[in-house]
């Protein structure tokens, strides 16, 4: 009888005990598929941001489809304003002299031929006598031979004699055209001299048109033969220089348009267009040398000046919405996507993934297809994100 009753009392342990665990089971199971239900109904209620109509007014949102512009990819590029190696000129002296005066100060603008200093120097009227007692004597050298040559043909002359007459000659007209040759370097009037004028001075000239950058001289000072004196630019044809990247390199070609800025001119972007692209790099940094013609020149644009830009190497029609529109979580990129909700404005975040940056502007693309008439936040993008993350954290408490 004992017995009995002890296996009933087992049995019965038994089945209250499996009955328990079923429960348990089910108690574990229902809870939590209850749970992540409501959790995903949480989530998708706080992926989107709901705006009364007075916070829509406060915040100026501003909606509207998708715009179709157009995108223009740039490489950004430093470098200075320069001017082509024709348009600078320094000017010295082919001959050791003294500075008798300066007729110029830095600054000035000077015409190509204009005097810009004059020079004094025994040598000077040294050369000048040369050339006179040359010419002179080439002219007696050529009576010479004139008569020399009437003899010899008239039979009453030496061969010998008219040959060396004629070579006399000839070497003296060399001597003269050599000696008139150093004149018209020194700007002396080869004719005046002939005619008995002897100048105690010679005249300095600038080569080109331009702007006196640098005097490097004094009054009174000995300068030696080929030393630099004046150096005069002529700014009309002043350039952009690009320093390019070697990983940019092939992006850029002739034709291109650049914008540009400079600090004398803050406020102003200057447009210019490519007419070179160097072929060769440069060491430090490796890079190459692109030059562009300005377009549209204002202000006092000076050779040396540091301009920073940015080369025009691709345009095409994309889909674009301004970067005030678009957040950036994580490797991800966002949009809002708007909807007139009775009296409210609601907001839903759509991934998207970003191209071409123009601008204030970026293109986008969409993971999904999206209406074409879909609406979108151009601004405040970074504060209906905020909003997003404050409604996660009330879920999360």
């Amino acid at each position: 009888m004992k017995n009995k009753v002890y296996k009933i009392l087992t049995v019965m342990v038994i089945t209250i005990f499996v009955s328990a665990c079923g429960n348990n089971e089910n108690d574990n199971h229902s809870p939590s598929e209850e749970q992540k239900i409501e959790v995903n109904k949480e989530n998708k209620e706080i992926e989107e941001v709901m705006l009364s109509q007075q916070q829509f007014d406060a915040l100026k949102m501003k909606i509207d489809t998708l715009a179709l512009r157009n995108m223009s990819a740039y490489v950004e590029a430093n470098g200075t304003l320069e001017v082509p190696p024709q348009n600078e000129a320094a000017i010295t002296t082919v001959v050791g002299a003294n500075v008798v005066s300066i007729e110029i100060i830095e600054g000035d603008k000077v015409n190509k031929g204009q005097v810009v200093a004059y020079l004094s120097h025994p040598k000077i009227i040294q050369a000048q006598t040369d050339y006179l007692n040359a010419y002179s004597n080439s002219d007696f050298l050529k009576k010479n031979y004139e008569r020399q040559q009437k003899l010899y043909e008239a039979g009453v002359g030496s061969g010998a004699n008219f040959q060396k007459a004629e070579a006399e000659y000839d070497a003296s007209k060399a001597m003269v055209n050599g000696l008139e040759a150093q004149l018209r370097i020194l700007n002396i009037n080869s004719t005046s001299v002939r005619n008995g004028t002897i100048a105690q001075r010679i005249a300095l000239r600038s080569p080109i048109e331009g702007f006196v950058q640098k005097v490097e001289v004094k009054t009174g000072q000995y300068v030696e033969p080929q030393t630099e004196l004046f150096e005069v630019v002529n700014t009309h044809h002043v350039h952009a220089d690009l320093m390019i990247f070697e990983k940019d390199v092939y992006k850029v070609k002739k034709g291109q348009k650049v914008n540009f800025t400079v600090q004398s001119i803050p406020d102003t972007e200057l447009a210019a267009e490519i007419y070179s692209v160097s072929k060769t790099f440069e060491d430090n940094p490796k890079a190459v040398h692109v030059h562009a013609e300005i377009e549209n020149k204002k202000g006092n644009l000076i050779p040396g000046m540091y301009i920073q830009g940015k080369i025009q190497v691709d345009n095409n029609q994309a889909k674009a919405l301004p970067e005030s529109a678009v957040i950036k979580e994580g490797d991800r990129y966002y949009v809002f996507a708007v909807e007139k909700e009775n009296d409210d404005w609601s907001f839903k975040p759509i991934e998207v993934v970003i191209g071409t940056k123009d601008s204030d502007w970026v293109s986008v693309q969409f993971t999904d297809n999206i209406d074409s008439n879909t609406q979108f936040a151009y601004n405040n993008a970074y504060y209906l994100n905020a909003e997003i993350k404050k409604g996660e954290a009330e879920h999360a408490h």
